[in-house]
């Protein structure tokens, strides 16, 4: 049992410990299915890459669904700065609505289509390599890297992110964040499935928000949900022989309701 949850639970680890940071910064900005729509965005790559006979695991596919997932992140950037009556999520649900619908698309004609899009959904963490924890590993360190080094700027975009006043100046960064975001999300997309790349960034940050009101201390909440519901999440796949990716996000909305039901109890005495 150790040898076989091993390197599915460090890949846990490794993709949540960035997609909680990321998701502190969504959940504050309010632009909630963000992260949902560059998922989305990123497997329609992988399918174009896929339709045309590139390596799964090969750095065409992933340049190939990198280029559609900055695309989003263009997009999103360009429309922040939209002044009408249109809100910027009405966009991000469009986009999402449309990459669903192109993706099927694409891929209904194709003979391995179906399983292609259970596992552009739910992953395949249970059979992740230890090479491609390394380099996304080594992807996740540099892009940590570069949000720690820009965190002061970045952080103050999303802190003012419905200041229409600032937009104009807040832009460059914004676009950064929205970059940044897209290399992370085409390399989980790859994973873990669009499904829990959603949950990874919204569930935890949503819980850790009931609880402590430090951006520290919401982090720390945030990484220790995230890996008890990855833990258990693979456990109960096993033992249950059902869908890994799925059972972590089954997992992780569990436990959001635990935690919300408690806080209601802890204010009520």
């Amino acid at each position: 049992m150790a040898d076989l949850i091993f390197w599915p639970l460090i890949a846990a680890l490794v993709v949540s410990s960035i997609h909680v940071y990321f998701g502190l910064h969504v959940v504050t900005r309010g632009v909630i299915f963000v992260d949902l729509a560059l998922a989305q965005a990123a497997a329609v790559g992988a399918t174009v890459a896929f339709l045309s006979g590139l390596d799964p695991e090969g750095i065409g596919a992933y340049a190939t669904a990198l280029s559609f997932t900055l695309l989003g992140a263009w997009l999103f950037t360009v429309t922040r700065n939209i002044r009408g009556q249109i809100p910027q999520e009405a966009v991000i649900g469009i986009t999402y609505a449309v990459g669903a619908a192109v993706m099927v698309l694409l891929l209904s004609k194709a003979p391995e289509g179906a399983a292609h899009i259970n596992e552009l959904l739910v992953g395949s963490i249970l059979f992740v390599t230890p090479g491609t924890v390394g380099y996304t590993l080594v992807l996740y360190l540099i892009i940590g890297g570069i949000m720690h080094f820009f965190r002061g700027p970045i952080s103050e975009a999303s802190a003012h992110y419905h200041d229409v006043a600032a937009d104009e100046s807040w832009r460059k960064w914004n676009f950064l964040f929205y970059a940044l975001f897209g290399f992370v999300v085409t390399s989980s997309v790859r994973i873990i499935g669009i499904l829990l790349v959603f949950s990874y960034l919204i569930v935890p940050a949503t819980a850790a928000m009931l609880y402590v009101q430090t951006w520290r201390a919401r982090l720390i909440f945030g990484w220790i949900m995230a890996v008890t519901a990855s833990l258990l999440g693979i456990l109960a796949s096993i033992w249950l022989d059902l869908p890994t990716g799925a059972a972590i996000v089954v997992t992780l909305g569990l436990l959001l309701v635990i935690l919300a039901l408690l806080r209601m109890v802890i204010r009520k005495t």
